[in-house]
This record gives C-alpha cells, sequence and structure tokens, in this order.
C-alpha cells in the first residue's frame, strides 16, 4: 500500500522598509530593509482561519486588517491578543492589500508616516480590523526606533506551501 503524507508548511516573512523621510520614500531611497522570519500564530486567529474554511461566517483578514507595532518585548504567546501590545499603534492597510489568490501567499503591507509610531518597534502583528480586531499572529524583534520624519513600511507576506 502506497500511503501519501500531507504536510503543510506556514512561513511568515515580515519585511521593515525604513525611509529617512516622505520625499526618500517617494524616490525609493531606501535608509533600510530588514527581513524578519517567523511569528507565533494566535489561537483566537487560528480559530478564525478554520471558521473562514469551514464557510461560517467569520472576520475576514481582508481590506479592513490593520497592521499593529508596539514597544512591547514579552515573548509571544497562542493567547495574545491586540491588548497584549504595549503602546501598539494600528495602520491600516495601503490601497491594494492584502494581495491575495495567487502564489498560495498572502500579503499584508501598511506604512507609518513621519508623524505615526514614532516609537521602538518591537512586537507586530495582524489584526483582522481597527476596533476589537481578532490578533491572527504576533512576532517579538526590536528592530530599533522610528522617529519623527521617517516613513516606515511594515510588510507580511504568508505564504504556505
Amino acid at each position: 500500500m502506497n500511503t501519501v503524507q500531507e504536510k503543510g508548511i506556514w512561513k511568515p516573512v515580515w519585511k521593515i522598509t525604513k525611509y529617512a523621510s516622505q520625499s526618500d520614500k517617494q524616490n525609493n531611497n531606501i535608509l533600510e530593509e530588514v527581513v524578519i522570519d517567523g511569528n507565533l500564530l494566535t489561537k483566537a486567529g487560528i480559530n478564525e482561519i478554520w471558521t473562514l474554511v469551514s464557510g461560517s461566517g467569520g472576520e475576514q483578514f481582508g481590506e479592513l486588517s490593520n497592521l499593529i507595532v508596539g514597544t512591547g518585548s514579552g515573548a509571544a504567546t497562542d493567547e495574545d491578543a491586540e491588548g497584549t501590545f504595549t503602546a501598539g499603534v494600528k495602520k491600516a492597510m495601503e490601497s491594494g492589500y492584502p494581495t491575495y489568490g495567487t502564489s498560495q501567499k498572502v500579503t499584508f503591507k501598511a506604512s507609518y508616516d513621519g508623524n505615526t509610531a514614532n516609537q521602538a518597534w518591537n512586537e507586530f502583528g495582524v489584526l483582522s480590523k481597527a476596533s476589537s480586531g481578532i490578533l491572527l499572529n504576533r512576532k517579538v524583534s526590536s528592530q530599533g526606533t522610528k522617529t519623527l520624519g521617517q516613513v516606515w513600511e511594515l510588510e507580511l507576506e504568508i505564504s504556505l506551501a
């Protein structure tokens, strides 16, 4: 008997693109680009994925989703929620995001302008919506401090293979 063994690999990759100013962003003069692998799915996020897959309704992680950054450095746990973030700053998706439906992946992207989230960037996540959203995941990784005038883009690509 020939047995087929199925296996899926969840691969999240975060990217932060840093610009010294809005003008530098417009001219694509990148100050620094950082790539960070991995994150921890929350129980609430996993349960919401299965609710959506089963066609039973649920909150989509779609155009109303927000990315959230915070200053906290506590270890990620599967019980994390929006309230876990210290000084969490939410930002709506850029126009056209998230992208999905090709290449077995989804990509979320938000841009934090020169006046937004000027703080240490130590934790990251995806919320289903801006207010009382379901937290899909959380990554804890110190990525420096965004200062007044700088523009930082936060992107998360999740592939499943």
